[in-house]
């Protein structure tokens, strides 16, 4: 139920690490310089989306990392799909520098991929067929062209084509993540698994690699009535650049959040710990159709007996407060650990998605 942040990393052991990083970052900085000296700041990039030409309707994560940044610079980021594109859109073209000098967002696909690190009264346009140079409100740029192939396990299910989630995540508690436990079966299903490795619980999340907006999102589940305390099954949409709207979250979740004395399910607008964001039902056992319907200040959430929207409801609930709009979300599905539960995951879990659907 937490937002996403970006998995931290280790460091270097012993002397030999310190100096293997003091090397690499003397490297990066053009060789080792006095004390005092000015060092040029620098854009590099520890995670490149592939090349798409006709990319514009696609999305993938971006990453990198600054060297030398000060205090209220941010990057801009650029996809090339014939001119330069700022992404990830036109109203949201800056991405924040985290405190450890890393930065993520989303992008839309294009053949190269920019970054610039700016100052906070730079204005960038929102296509240019020439990047700027370093120099005024522009203190570094960056380009990578895109990759061959895609850099994460993809998947085609229901029709649309889903990226699968390796690197570790904090929602629920620090989870690791092995793409092998998401897969589609011979007759289209989509399956999530929890599995034991090397002594620790391994995840499973999937991500639509496009943006659908306002419109009804309906997921076909098999039963999930009887999900281990600590195991949380959740539908949701998430935007990382979308942290002045709470990452634009409409969220499903089937858990007991380790609570044996719980509901099983809840229905979530974030922020969750607003109460009058939540509400909390029971799926029964069975196949069931969840679904929220997004629209302008209203989101509409039901639950029905078997797959369709014509089975008798189980949930309904329609929130009118806090709707974020719009912007460059992806729909998810993910099956983690509730760290913070009281009793051990035991057993696994597994989840099967028999259809998702959405209509404007």
């Amino acid at each position: 139920m937490e937002s996403e942040r970006p998995a931290e990393k280790s460091r270097p052991g012993g002397r030999i690490g310190e100096i293997s990083l003091l090397v690499v970052v003397c490297a990066l900085l053009g060789g080792c310089r006095p004390s005092g000296a000015t060092v040029d700041p620098s854009i590099e990039f520890t995670r490149i989306p592939q090349a798409d030409e006709a990319g514009r309707d696609k999305h993938d994560i971006i990453e990198g990392r600054v060297l030398g940044a000060r205090a209220g610079q941010q990057i801009v980021l650029y996809a090339r799909t014939g001119a330069w594109w700022v992404q990830p859109l036109v109203n949201q073209p800056f991405t924040k520098i985290q405190s450890n000098s890393e930065w993520t967002n989303a992008t839309h696909l294009g053949t190269e991929y920019a970054a610039l690190l700016v100052e906070p009264n730079y204005r960038p346009p929102a296509a240019t067929d020439t990047l700027p140079t370093p120099g005024g409100a522009v203190a570094a740029v960056a380009i990578v062209k895109g990759r061959s192939s895609p850099p994460s396990k993809m998947l085609q299910f229901s029709g649309y084509e889903w990226r699968v989630r390796s690197a570790p995540s904090n929602r629920g508690g620090k989870n690791l993540y092995d793409p092998g436990n998401a897969w589609v079966d011979a007759s289209g299903a989509l399956h999530l698994r929890i599995a034991k490795a090397d002594d620790n619980w391994t995840c499973a999340e999937v991500s639509l690699n496009r943006s659908m907006g306002y419109g009804t999102y309906s997921f076909t589940v098999r039963d999930t009535s009887e999900l281990e305390l600590p195991v949380a099954f959740v539908m949701f949409t998430f935007d990382y650049a979308g942290a002045d709207q709470n990452y634009r979250e409409v969220n499903i979740e089937i858990s007991r959040w380790g609570d044996p004395t719980s509901h099983n399910a809840q229905y979530v607008i974030q922020p969750y710990y607003m109460a009058a964001n939540v509400a909390r039902f029971t799926v029964p056992a069975g196949v069931l159709t969840h679904s929220f319907r997004w629209e302008p200040g209203r989101v509409s959430f039901r639950t029905v007996r078997g797959a369709g929207a014509a089975g008798r409801a189980v949930a309904e609930q329609v929130f009118t407060s806090g709707i974020p709009s719009p912007g460059i979300e992806a729909t998810r599905m993910a099956l983690y650990v509730f760290r913070s539960s009281r009793l051990p995951l035991r057993n696994g879990a597994e989840v099967v998605i028999e259809k998702f659907e959405y209509l404007p």
